[in-house]
């Protein structure tokens, strides 16, 4: 093979191979011997294999690792191929079958992949290099659009800038542990009870938020609930809701005004009895 047509392949490898009946890029032997233009049985592997290795010794320190890469895999696949024609006549069927078998040799598939790896690290060079010459605007906005731009509306007037300073430079209290729930009185159910009785008797109907308005403590809103599930369990109240999480609203359904009031002087007095009894 002549030089000039080993460089027009464009092989990018630096060692050369110079046999009898080849010369040109290492690389360009594997193209050639694929398209059946060279015979593989007619390659001297150990006279290239030698070459290489004196090659890569007169580099010294500056030898590179991806072209010692590439020259595994190629010599690899070449082996690999020369051994397939090597073969017994009797163990190949016919030369179809013998170019299918390096066709789809996986030395090969694998030279393929390597050789859209190195042109995929290449293309993401040049395109890092392109980027590294562009550059962001650094010039103000031009004149005929500042009028498009909205106007800023921050929602926040001086007195509000004024208490927000005042809230972020005012002294923190020190942090305490509050001891209140160690000490927090009992609360009965039977009692809260009594007085949604006659609050709601007297008023018809009522939201939770205005059923707990007078609680002070959490304890006791929890108290306020479980009474209202009390009295939902003797049918005496309703529940609405219009979605979940909405407001909730409880109607009173158990008689007169008169009747709540003697239902909870009667809570009043089986609290009583269960508090002394």
């Amino acid at each position: 093979m002549p030089a000039e047509a080993a460089e027009q392949d464009g092989g990018s490898s630096r060692f050369r191979v110079r046999l009898a009946n080849f010369e040109g890029p290492f690389d360009l032997l594997l193209q050639l011997i694929s398209q059946h233009q060279l015979d593989v049985t007619e390659v001297a592997l150990h006279q290239v294999t030698d070459d290489f290795i004196a090659y890569t010794r007169a580099l010294g320190a500056e030898w590179d690792l991806d072209e010692v890469t590439e020259f595994l895999v190629v010599a690899a696949t070449l082996l690999d191929l020369k051994a397939a024609r090597l073969l017994p006549a009797a163990d190949v069927e016919d030369e179809d079958d013998l170019a299918l078998l390096e066709a789809r040799d996986l030395l090969f598939a694998r030279l393929l992949q390597y050789r859209a790896y190195k042109q995929v690290a290449a293309l993401f060079a040049e395109l890092e290099a392109g980027a590294l010459r562009r550059y962001p605007r650094s010039v103000a906005l031009e004149e005929r659009y500042l009028g498009l731009l909205p106007e800023v509306m921050l929602g926040v007037d001086p007195a509000k800038f004024a208490e927000i300073a005042l809230a972020v430079f005012r002294p923190k209290p020190p942090p305490t542990v509050s001891l209140d729930h160690l000490h927090a009185g009992k609360v009965s159910v039977r009692e809260h009870a009594a007085v949604l009785r006659v609050r709601l008797a007297e008023a018809g109907q009522a939201t939770f938020t205005d059923l707990v308005s007078d609680c002070e403590h959490t304890i006791e809103v929890v108290a306020r609930f479980l009474a209202l599930l009390e009295l939902y369990r003797e049918s005496t109240v309703q529940f609405e809701q219009a979605e979940a999480l909405d407001e909730l609203h409880v109607r009173w359904t158990g008689g007169s005004v008169e009747q709540a009031a003697a239902a909870a002087e009667q809570d009043r007095a089986n609290d009583e009895d269960e508090e002394y009894g």
